[in-house]
């Protein structure tokens, strides 16, 4: 490993270093504030050094003729794509550790190691964000997941433990799918490199018969393929692998089920496009995995918005409900032609937005959960009665991420669906765009019943609801994003059609 190597990890190393840093000086150092300070001040240097990467200062000399910078023996790629992720999930974990502040006096005890394992698994997004080889994206995935089911199970409690037990088993069951389905396609390609797949594969394709009609040209590859699908599908939650989402999200601690919620996701269709559109991006393969894509998102936007009607306790709806939202993202994925010179990079930026704004949203929706938990001891809907008169401030936080959530305007989440039905009405799947309008407007039924309990329903009890700094900051900065970005989604619109374009180099 080179200094370049080091300078090309800066960010996830500076991260690692803070969390040990900070589990040392607890274990030495009794001043909890000096503690704290480190760890706020800690967060600072992987976003320096991400903005130094992102502006190009110190690898300028040494990028390619794709303008990306390659190290770790070719497994590491440090790209405007990689960079814009690694921004998402260090503002999503800044956002989280504050929301946390409030909530974690309930397990003191493991107060440092909390923090720590949340910056870990961070840690292992971003690098999942920056590999460009199947191995490493492995190492990335577990990297993350097992500090991500200490962190379900740290409560201690029956459910909670049930929870982080659950997702532990899930998660290696989805791991060896997906590591069976990459074993598949190495002894296909002879490489675990994602751009000498393609090349390995136009080649197979050269080779087939002429008017061959086997599915990806190779029946082990179609079974390769079909196993990664379903290892990456656990990982954003989509249908048929959804079915541990709403029984950890109800289990986990509310801050780890927020950052789950977002940052997880985010992390899953990172390496999903890194893999899909460097790896099976190719004219004939495209079309096979982009329909199976198309299967899921329908799936998973009826059975997330028709079983969110149901629910009575918020963690359970919005666990629901991000199903759904897996399904509006994979229209995205569906959008694809080739590599060649009709590829259009609509769909994959629709992708990326749809990222960013669903976690602006989606946090303010869960920061709002924690604030109203931390002062009832409960997320139930009915709890939310009169919500209104005793909080105005964080009620109207929550109903404006619920009204994002739906889709309306003026909020990121209707730019974010418009994005994405766009994409794919000019690819010509109208009846997915029909399939997405009609789940939105189910959705707008338990997403509006909670805004009715929290204005038209009489409170429980006349007690305010009042909401520390910390939590009001958070909620503050997210609800802001949700606006923002809904009233002028330029900026961000720009970034994610430049990162997107360095998938196919």
């Amino acid at each position: 490993m080179t200094l370049q190597d080091i300078y090309l990890l800066s960010p996830e190393i500076s991260l690692a270093g803070l969390a040990l840093i900070i589990v040392v000086l607890d274990v030495f150092i009794k001043n909890r504030f000096l503690v704290q300070s480190t760890l706020v001040l800690g967060l600072g240097i992987p976003i320096v050094f991400s903005v130094l990467l992102w502006n190009g200062i110190g690898i300028s000399d040494d990028l390619n003729s794709n303008n990306q910078a390659i190290g770790i023996f070719d497994t590491l790629v440090v790209d405007k794509f990689t960079l814009l992720f690694k921004f998402l999930f260090l503002g999503i974990l800044s956002i989280v550790m504050i929301s946390s502040v409030s909530y974690v006096h309930r397990f003191q005890k493991t107060k440092i190691e909390y923090f720590s394992l949340l910056i870990f698994a961070t840690v292992g997004m971003m690098l999942l964000a920056s590999t460009r080889e199947l191995i490493t994206i492995y190492i990335s995935l577990e990297l993350t997941a097992l500090p991500m089911a200490a962190l379900i199970a740290i409560s201690g409690n029956k459910l909670s433990s049930e929870a982080g037990i659950k997702f532990l088993i899930l998660s290696a069951i989805s791991s060896a799918l997906l590591l069976y389905g990459m074993v598949w396609v190495y002894g296909l390609t002879g490489t675990t490199d994602v751009a000498e797949i393609f090349k390995s594969i136009e080649e197979i394709n050269r080779q087939n018969e002429s008017g061959s009609t086997m599915a990806f040209g190779n029946y082990g590859l179609l079974l390769g393929v079909i196993l990664i699908v379903a290892g990456f599908g656990f990982k954003i939650s989509s249908v048929p692998f959804h079915m541990w989402v709403p029984d950890v999200y109800q289990g986990a601690p509310t801050p780890i089920t927020a950052f789950l919620s977002v940052a997880s996701k985010a992390a899953g269709f990172a390496v999903i496009l890194r893999v899909f559109y460097g790896s099976f991006a190719s004219e004939n393969l495209s079309i096979e995995w982009s329909m199976i894509f198309a299967i899921m998102a329908v799936l998973s936007m009826a059975i997330g918005n028709f079983v969110a009607i149901a629910q009575k306790k918020m963690k359970r709806l919005l666990a629901y409900s991000t199903i759904a939202h897996a399904g509006y993202m994979m229209m995205g994925l569906t959008v694809v032609s080739s590599r060649m010179e009709n590829f259009t990079f609509e769909g994959p930026a629709g992708v990326v937005f749809y990222l960013i704004g669903y976690a602006a949203t989606n946090l303010a929706a869960f920061v709002a959960v924690i604030a109203i938990s931390n002062k009832t001891g409960s997320d139930s809907i009915e709890d939310l009665a009169g919500l209104g008169r005793r909080a105005p401030a964080l009620a109207l936080c929550l109903a404006i991420a619920l009204v994002s959530l739906t889709g309306i305007p003026p909020t990121v989440g209707f730019m974010a669906k418009l994005n994405v039905f766009t994409s794919a009405l000019n690819g010509g799947l109208w009846w997915l765009v029909l399939a997405g309008t009609v789940s939105s407007v189910i959705s707008a039924y338990y997403y509006f019943r909670v805004i009715k309990v929290m204005y038209l329903s009489d409170p429980l009890e006349n007690v305010p609801v009042k909401v520390d700094p910390l939590t009001s900051l958070a909620l503050t900065v997210t609800v802001l994003a949700v606006v923002v970005f809904g009233l002028y989604p330029t900026p961000v619109i720009k970034a994610a059609r430049v990162a997107v374009e360095f998938l196919l180099v």
